[in-house]
């Protein structure tokens, strides 16, 4: 089936989809050899460079491998689900479980590890959560996801920092249906304030044991609550 020119800019974008199109609707089967790049540039009405950062961009999607002195091979008809597209879609248990594995450490590395200027940051997060213990549940999710964002950065690992980031869309939308279904805070708003206040503390006296065990202890009350559910 012979590919029409593409409309000017954004030129890549175009490529990447057409050819994307091909594949996933069965033109080009896997293990089928692509054309070459001079060959597919002049279906596509477009310039050799286009067609290489297309491909580049098929490879990324797990749709095409290249082979050393070979070409480029088709190896799967559905692109590859990226890490934020799985995180959309899962349970907000299995988001929990992880953050357990990834917070209690966090919160060990920086009791080890805080600076004077994460204590003052800190204290600022853990008051604003008590502030936003007025406001509806939005604000107070957003300002308890900020405490527990505070208590990664100390950790000052931009691993950590960066895998928790992805997890926060999840999280909070996780978090909000949660305090919505069960109520949480009909009777206490600032719910959980007490073990945030001793995680704060814990981090700021730089007792790791304390911090790990505290954060653990308060994720895992929520954990049975959605296993619950």
């Amino acid at each position: 089936m012979p590919l029409d020119a593409l409309r000017p800019s954004p030129l890549v974008e175009q490529a990447t989809e057409r050819l994307r199109e091909q594949i996933t609707g069965g033109t080009w089967a896997v293990g089928t050899k692509l054309p070459g790049e001079t060959t597919l540039a002049a279906s596509l009405g477009v310039g050799r460079s286009t067609v290489r950062e297309a491909l580049r961009a098929l490879v990324g999607a797990g749709l095409v491998r290249a082979r050393q002195g070979a070409g480029v091979f088709v190896v799967a008809t559905e692109p590859r689900e990226d890490w934020a597209a799985q995180l959309r879609r899962a349970a907000i248990t299995d988001v929990y479980e992880v953050r357990v594995l990834v917070e209690v450490e966090a919160a060990c590395l920086a009791a080890r590890r805080r600076t004077d200027d994460d204590i003052a940051a800190l204290h600022e997060a853990l008051a604003g959560r008590r502030a936003a213990a007025d406001a509806d549940d939005a604000a107070f999710v957003d300002a308890d996801i900020a405490l527990h964002t505070t208590v990664v950065a100390a950790a000052h690992n931009p691993v950590l920092t960066g895998l928790f980031g992805e997890f926060v869309p999840a999280l909070r939308r996780g978090l909000l249906d949660l305090v919505a279904m069960l109520d949480l805070r009909a009777t206490h708003p600032g719910h959980g304030d007490e073990g945030h206040a001793a995680l704060v503390h814990a981090v700021v006296s730089g007792d790791a044991e304390a911090a790990g065990e505290t954060l653990r202890n308060e994720l895992g009350q929520t954990l049975a609550l959605l296993h619950s559910l």
